[in-house]
């Protein structure tokens, strides 16, 4: 009985909390599965009419959502590579005692605690400005024509800035996994005539396969979702160089006002991110198990 009684209370006082957050979520997903069946423009907002599942055709059959889709997975793509490669070599460098290791940590963390759109306004003006950016003045120093990164090579420039972003991130994560790596495997393989590489590719690598997981995991729910990046540096443009799913959605929502196009397409984004989301699971339940 007293079992029963502390779960009795113990779900109460969770009670609140779980209400809340379910209709935190419930609600604005219930609008929003609403408006994506009705004909909804901001300029009329005295008029719905409901249309079934054309703001669903019309939002998958726009040419701009196949543009959109191919930039979310090259952007997602691009940043999980050199956040997993980078991230990997900057733990094992930052693994090695030196002078000053502390602090190194601190800094190579940092910019996973800067704003988006601060870095990607200091990106913008700073690193890739075609004028008085660093990245011209380097150009210029070794007689080379400075390039105009956000015009010529749009989603790249993107993705280097959110990669930035998360290389710390990926980083702390890897660098956990590494410190807990038996040293005694390393000696022993030393021992045996092992080199480095080999002892990276067959001691090292698959001791950080489930923390490279992880990483992946996380990072892909949360670059699916990339805006403040592009909204800042390019606007999604030249055209749809560098629109991926979040920003198409902003772009049909709040400048052309179509609430009922821009909600179908959030359910589409949306019904895509768990389907990622559910493969990247499974994906981790096997590893954990092997």
């Amino acid at each position: 009985m007293a079992t029963l009684h502390t779960r009795s209370v113990a779900r109460a006082m969770m009670a609140p909390s779980v209400l809340l957050l379910l209709a935190w979520m419930a609600v604005p997903l219930a609008m929003t599965l609403y408006f994506s069946f009705v004909r909804y423009n901001l300029l009329m907002p005295g008029s719905l009419e409901w249309i079934g599942f054309l703001n669903y055709s019309f939002f998958l059959t726009d040419p701009a959502f196949g543009t959109a889709l191919v930039n979310t997975l090259r952007l997602v793509g691009g940043v999980l590579l050199i956040t997993v490669v980078g991230g990997t070599f900057l733990a094992i460098l930052l693994d090695q005692p030196f002078f000053g290791q502390g602090i190194v940590r601190i800094l190579t963390i940092a910019p996973f605690f800067v704003m988006p759109t601060v870095s990607a306004l200091v990106w913008k003006n700073m690193l890739m400005h075609p004028v008085y950016g660093l990245f011209a003045w380097l150009a210029r120093t070794f007689g080379l024509q400075p390039l105009d990164w956000l015009a010529s090579v749009p989603l790249f420039s993107v993705t280097l800035i959110v990669a930035w972003q998360w290389l710390p991130f990926a980083t702390l994560i890897l660098l956990t996994a590494l410190q807990s790596l038996d040293e005694e495997q390393k000696e022993a393989a030393q021992m045996d005539g092992a080199r480095a590489p080999s002892l990276f590719f067959y001691i090292v690598l698959p001791h950080l396969a489930r923390a490279i997981t992880v990483v992946v995991l996380i990072e892909t729910i949360f670059l699916l979702s990339v805006f403040a990046e592009i909204l800042v540096t390019t606007n999604g443009g030249p055209g749809y160089d560098s629109t991926n799913l979040t920003y198409l959605v902003y772009a049909q929502a709040l400048l052309q006002f179509d609430v009922g196009g821009a909600s179908a397409g959030g359910i589409v984004a949306v019904i895509l991110a768990n389907i990622v989301a559910i493969f990247l699971v499974r994906l981790i339940g096997k590893n954990l198990e092997t």
